[in-house]
């Protein structure tokens, strides 16, 4: 078939068109993908709580320039990080330990309380760069004082801490959160609260929570999944 026959033209529009309506396709679906992004990153900022103290304005104003950074990697989202502060602040916990750091971002939710408890936050985080970024947002939230972070492996540094702890949240490497439940649920005073993050993902310590007779579990599941356990008195 020549080329400049009228069959070959018409197949050649049909391709042409076919290759149009695939590109259309494509570029909608980034530009929806880019809009998403930005709509999730926007409700973020946006939703951060009201503030009352120079403390809470400080913390909220590091909170915000994180997210708009992008500098909440593996973080809580904000629903969570609330959930976290109402919770340490209605069991006027003291003594609070978080497994997983990260860049700070939970760790300054829970500073939002410890504020008003009189309490303190030990954090524990394996990677350096991190643990380093963690360190200078606690300095620019001024909530430092509040704050000790434990670099290195927590499945052997949590070992080397004493009770009553008040509260607990775990949120770091999934594999380990029925060994951090363990190590960790000794030294929890009763009435205490033992909190994980992202339990969607995290089967066996559903099933480690539900079992254990010395717990009472329930399931947040606004933000990523969040259980929180009372240690029964």
């Amino acid at each position: 078939m020549k080329l400049g026959s009228s069959d070959a033209r018409r197949r050649i529009r049909r391709v042409m068109k076919r290759a149009s309506v695939i590109l259309g396709i494509l570029f909608v679906a980034c530009i929806v993908a880019l809009s998403q992004r930005r709509a999730r990153s926007d409700f973020q900022s946006s939703n951060l709580p009201l503030t009352q103290t120079d403390r809470e304005r400080s913390i909220v104003s590091v909170l915000d320039k994180m997210v708009r950074s992008r500098e909440t990697y593996l973080s809580v989202p904000v629903q969570d990080g609330k959930a976290l502060r109402l919770l340490t602040e209605v069991s006027s916990a003291k003594n609070v330990v978080e497994i997983g750091t990260s860049t700070g971002y939970s760790g300054l939710w829970f500073c939002m309380a410890l504020g008003s408890t009189g309490g303190h936050l030990t954090t524990f985080e394996i990677d350096s760069q991190r643990a380093s970024m963690a360190r200078r947002h606690f300095k620019e939230a001024g909530v430092d004082d509040l704050v000790t972070l434990i670099e290195g492996d927590a499945h052997k540094e949590v070992l080397k801490l004493k009770g009553p702890i008040d509260l607990a949240f775990i949120d770091a490497d999934k594999e380990g959160y029925v060994d951090y439940l363990n190590k960790l649920l000794p030294l929890v005073r009763p009435g205490g609260l033992i909190l994980a993050h992202n339990v969607d993902m995290v089967r066996d310590y559903d099933k480690a929570v539900t079992s254990n007779p010395d717990l009472e579990t329930i399931f947040y599941r606004e933000g990523n999944g969040l259980s929180i356990s009372l240690k029964k008195r």
